[in-house]
C-alpha cells in the first residue's frame, strides 16, 4: 500500500503542476485574447481532471469494495439503477423549450435545451436531497443525543 500512496502523490503533483502552469500561460496570455483561447483550455484542462478523478473514483472504489466484500458489488449496482433511474426522470420532466428570443445568436437545438433543462432538474433535485438530509441528519443526531 505504501507504493500506491507514492504514486498517488507523485500523480497528483504531477497534475497540480500542469493546472499551475496552464493557469499561468492563462493569466500570460491573456483570458479575453484570441477569442478567450486560454479560458477554453483551462475549461478542458477542468474536464479532463473531472474525468480522471472519476475514473480513479469508480475504478478504485470497485477494486477495494469487491477485495472487502463481493456483495458490495450488488449494492453499488442497485444504486447505480436508481441514479439512473432519477436521471431518466429528470430528462422526462425537462421541457426543453426556447425561454426567450435570441437576437442574433446561434439558436440553441431541441436536444441542448433539452438537456440544459435534464442539469437543471438534477441540480434541484439534488439541492433538495442535500437539504431533506441535512434535517434527517440533525433529527437523528437530536434523538440519539437524548437517549
Amino acid at each position: 500500500m505504501k507504493n500506491y500512496s507514492k504514486i498517488f502523490k507523485l500523480v497528483m503533483l504531477v497534475l497540480v503542476i500542469i493546472s499551475v502552469a496552464l493557469l499561468v500561460w492563462g493569466f500570460f496570455a491573456g483570458f479575453e485574447a484570441n477569442d478567450g483561447r486560454a479560458v477554453e483550455v483551462l475549461l478542458w484542462w477542468a474536464y479532463i481532471i473531472l474525468g480522471i478523478a472519476i475514473a480513479a473514483v469508480v475504478i478504485f472504489g470497485l477494486i477495494i469494495s469487491a477485495k472487502n466484500d463481493p456483495k458490495s458489488l450488488v449494492r453499488l449496482g442497485i444504486g447505480l439503477l436508481a441514479i439512473a433511474a432519477i436521471c431518466f426522470v429528470a430528462y422526462l420532466l425537462a421541457p426543453g423549450k426556447m425561454p426567450l428570443q435570441w437576437n442574433n445568436a446561434k439558436m440553441p437545438t431541441a436536444s441542448e435545451l433539452k438537456l440544459t433543462d435534464t442539469i437543471l432538474n438534477l441540480t434541484y433535485f439534488t439541492g433538495a436531497l442535500a437539504i431533506i438530509s441535512i434535517i434527517v441528519g440533525e433529527i437523528v443526531m437530536a434523538v440519539r443525543s437524548k437517549k
